[in-house]
């Protein structure tokens, strides 16, 4: 499903926010009927609930329904295990993609920004997305992982299919999801045949990249299998690009939205980092994080049994006025920020700092580049299916240079 502009003249990413208070004003926790899950709303339990993966487990293949090929796929997907598999694959990681290594990136960044945006410099109009939102993330990880860059718009295809959720509704059940699953199907069984030759290759011939350092790290004496790495290099090439293709577009529309943060912004460019974090806490583009209750628990006074799918709602949390002051107000100057848009506890995203250094750097790219950047008509925005990704698929953009 695409959702393009509600009517009334009010942007999707605008309404998110309102459907995200009404839930909260049944209180803390809740019990949707329509989908049967629980929802948790609020900062504080929301939290607690990512801290706590023995009783909120990130295995949710017991709840969910089963297709073969999506099966294989996730082997090495550590993003759904608990302790102790997810502390391996986790430390496998965390030894080859140190912040030493997302600094050194930042000259790349900056030279793939500068290109992408040189193809444009004849034209007064181009799709941010198309143009840099999607490309820069995607060439800088493949490039990281070692895989061919020029082959992004194969990756691009992937990570539409996989998050766009045309085979959804805003509010899918499993019958919708079963259905979603079959449709993927092929694309991953692309995927896993492609990242299979690629990753067999390299271990027959490693490099200076970061498959082949996953490849020999070992934890406790143990590396990855072939499949295993599968999952994990898919994880980290189509996952891995696809928040700063959403936290982008986000910025650029809320900022369109706030024209004084815009102009401030641009006056005084060391605010940038700041105004990421708010667009982060503003639009979380995975609005809602799944885990599965493995004991009987309360929550809020709400008995909650074994085995139920339990949703975290993110930016339903990232807006709660207990831990917010003025929390429906985008301020690019809050200090502190808690947002729980990258997670919380064992399964923080480690590309954070990648995700926040290259919005940085291609945010103020933007603002060295144009002198203008506006959005001519937001009825030609088209947006992701909000259940699946808060973010924008067509972005089309005017610009004016000094």
């Amino acid at each position: 499903m695409i959702s393009t502009q509600p009517t009334g003249g009010r942007l999707l990413l605008e309404e998110l926010p309102g459907r995200w208070r009404g839930l909260r004003e049944a209180g803390p926790v809740r019990h949707d009927e329509a989908q049967g899950v629980w929802q948790v709303l609020d900062h504080e339990h929301v939290a607690a609930v990512l801290a706590d993966p023995a009783t909120y487990s990130s295995d949710l293949s017991a709840l969910s329904p089963t297709q073969p090929d999506f099966e294989t796929f996730t082997q090495g997907n550590f993003v759904g295990m608990d302790p102790p598999e997810h502390r391996k694959l986790r430390t496998l990681v965390s030894q080859a993609f140190t912040p030493r290594v997302v600094q050194g990136l930042e000259p790349r960044i900056e030279a793939v920004c500068a290109r992408l945006l040189d193809e444009v410099a004849d034209q007064d109009r181009f799709d941010l997305v198309d143009t840099l939102a999607y490309p820069l993330p995607i060439i800088v990880i493949a490039e990281l992982l070692g895989i061919p860059a020029e082959e992004h718009r194969l990756f691009q295809e992937w990570a539409s299919v996989l998050f766009g959720g045309d085979q959804l509704g805003e509010a899918p059940d499993m019958a919708d999801l079963e259905r979603a699953l079959e449709a993927i199907a092929p694309t991953v069984r692309e995927m896993n045949s492609y990242m299979l030759d690629y990753i067999r290759a390299r271990r027959a011939a490693p490099g200076d990249d970061l498959t082949s350092r996953l490849i020999a790290a070992e934890v406790d004496g143990v590396r990855l299998r072939d499949q295993e790495m599968v999952g994990f290099v898919a994880l980290l090439l189509v996952a891995g690009h696809i928040t700063t293709t959403a936290l982008l577009g986000n910025a650029v529309v809320t900022f369109d939205r706030h024209p004084e943060t815009a102009a401030a912004l641009r006056a005084d460019p060391p605010r940038i980092p700041t105004a990421v974090e708010e667009v982060l806490r503003w639009l979380p583009p995975f609005p809602e994080l799944g885990r599965r209750v493995t004991r009987p628990v309360v929550l809020d006074g709400h008995e909650i049994p074994a085995d139920t799918l339990l949703m975290a709602h993110l930016g339903a949390a990232n807006r709660d006025p207990a831990r917010f002051d003025a929390p429906d107000v985008f301020d690019v100057t809050r200090s502190p920020n808690p947002h729980l848009t990258f997670g919380h506890g064992i399964h923080f995203c480690f590309g954070a700092p990648l995700a926040r250094l290259e919005a940085r750097i291609a945010l103020n790219m933007l603002h060295e580049r144009f002198r203008t950047l506006v959005i001519p008509s937001h009825e030609d925005i088209t947006y992701q299916n909000p259940a699946v990704l808060i973010g924008v698929r067509q972005l089309p953009v005017e610009v004016g240079r000094a």
